[in-house]
């Protein structure tokens, strides 16, 4: 367990706290670039401040205070123009940089506009995705992160809006156990009772996940390897030999897939499923645009829907609260993970308070140009041997592989 005082230190992400310090060193994703198509402004809430990206019309990203600064009127209804975005009510102007450019109804020599400047961050975009650093200067680069950076490959962005403190999303994916019983033999619960309230009589058919034998943690170059041997299995299998990384510190890395945990604010999270996949068959190896969709959380009558992996797992952090009660839990033996998961916070934590850079803050372009993480899943490994890193050659070995994984289609394992 953790004293109440440890615990409002991990999981507090405002201006001003300890873990909003760290976590401001890192970027964030905060949009789907596909999102500003439609709306060239969009409302964000990270790291507990509320703020508004937008595309001006030279096509330039901005991410700025959410109000303006003359009678505090939301820029959610700003107005893209060449050189930033205008308010809606008396059409002053703000750049990407949050200096005012014009306040139309002043006079044409008033240096009133050159006094005024608003909260603005930095935005980069890299695989479909608008990320925002709202740390200290100097500014680090932003990680590319192998699945994030690589060409020839399809995506889509799944993303829900989840009310719970980050750390909670964060700590499951340091649980090896919890898949045995919450996607197995609770998953199997819920399969059965559909079948039995089905009116066409579909066959429930158990999924089966075997038990863990032993189970294993790394820190690493990253951040930590998670390790298991389930039963029938050995420590020569992938999930035991290679294992399966989180990222320091919010993303954990199953497959093809990102699940990147964004603190919005103290009791919210911005989710996101990020996927990758061969290209398929016949189609082009570059899509025009990467696709976003909502993952639901509760379905019309407000339970949690619980029929699918990332549901289970987004109710059992949900229920736990709005901020887990560390000092009322009591852990055992096979949660070791979470152990040395806040351990290694806490040692992050030290560093950023002595002034030193924190674990996968990089600021050398050469180490960054495209960061391979191992993984366990078999046909990740298949593919490193073609072009699925950018920059690679072509990669027709894997080629004839690719109508085999889409027909396929394995299920990403759960976390």
């Amino acid at each position: 367990m953790l004293r109440i005082e440890e615990n409002e230190r991990l999981t507090r992400v405002g201006p001003g706290t300890p873990m909003g310090a760290l976590l401001r060193r890192y970027w964030h994703p905060v949009a789907a670039t596909v999102e500003l198509d439609d709306r060239p402004v969009k409302p964000v809430k990270v790291l507990g401040e509320s703020l508004v990206l937008f595309r001006d019309r030279q096509g330039r990203l901005g991410l700025i205070d959410d109000t303006c600064p003359h009678r505090r009127v939301s820029f959610l209804y700003g107005v893209p123009e060449e050189e930033g975005l205008r308010c809606c009510y008396h059409g002053w102007m703000f750049d990407r940089t949050g200096r005012c450019r014009e306040m139309p109804a002043e006079a044409p020599d008033s240096t009133f506009k050159d006094r005024v400047r608003i909260t603005a961050y930095p935005v980069l975009e890299l695989g479909g995705l608008v990320f925002a650093y709202l740390g200290p200067q100097p500014v680090p680069l932003l990680p590319r992160w192998d699945l994030l950076a690589m060409d020839h490959v399809w995506r889509d962005i799944g993303v829900t809006v989840i009310p719970c403190n980050w750390l909670q999303c964060m700590e499951n994916s340091v649980d090896p156990v919890h898949t045995e019983w919450l996607h197995g033999h609770y998953y199997n619960y819920v399969l059965q009772r559909k079948a039995e309230q089905d009116e066409r009589g579909d066959r429930f058919v158990a999924r089966v996940i075997p038990h863990h034998v032993k189970i294993g943690f790394d820190v690493f170059e990253y951040g930590i390897i998670k390790r298991r041997v389930r039963e029938g299995g050995s420590e020569a299998d992938a999930e035991w030999r290679i294992g399966h990384p989180i990222l320091f510190p919010n993303i954990l890395r199953v497959g093809w897939t990102l699940q990147i945990r964004v603190p919005m604010d103290d009791t919210h999270t911005w989710h996101l499923m990020y996927q990758v996949y061969p290209v398929p068959p016949g189609a082009e190896p570059t899509q025009e645009k990467i696709p976003v969709y909502d993952i639901p959380l509760r379905d019309e009558s407000g339970r949690h829907i619980t029929d699918f992996v990332l549901g289970q797992d987004m109710a059992a952090w949900v229920t736990q609260g709005p901020i887990a009660k560390r000092e009322l839990e009591r852990l055992g033996e096979s949660d070791k993970g979470i152990i040395l998961y806040r351990r290694l916070l806490q040692e992050q934590l030290a560093i950023v308070e002595q002034g030193g850079d924190p674990m996968n803050v990089f600021r050398d372009p050469q180490q960054n140009t495209s960061l391979q993480i191992p993984v366990e899943w078999d046909l990740v490994e298949t593919a490193r041997a073609g072009r699925l890193s950018s920059g690679q050659a072509p990669y027709s070995r894997l080629q004839d592989m690719v109508e085999e994984a889409w027909a396929r289609e394995p299920e990403i394992p759960a976390g």
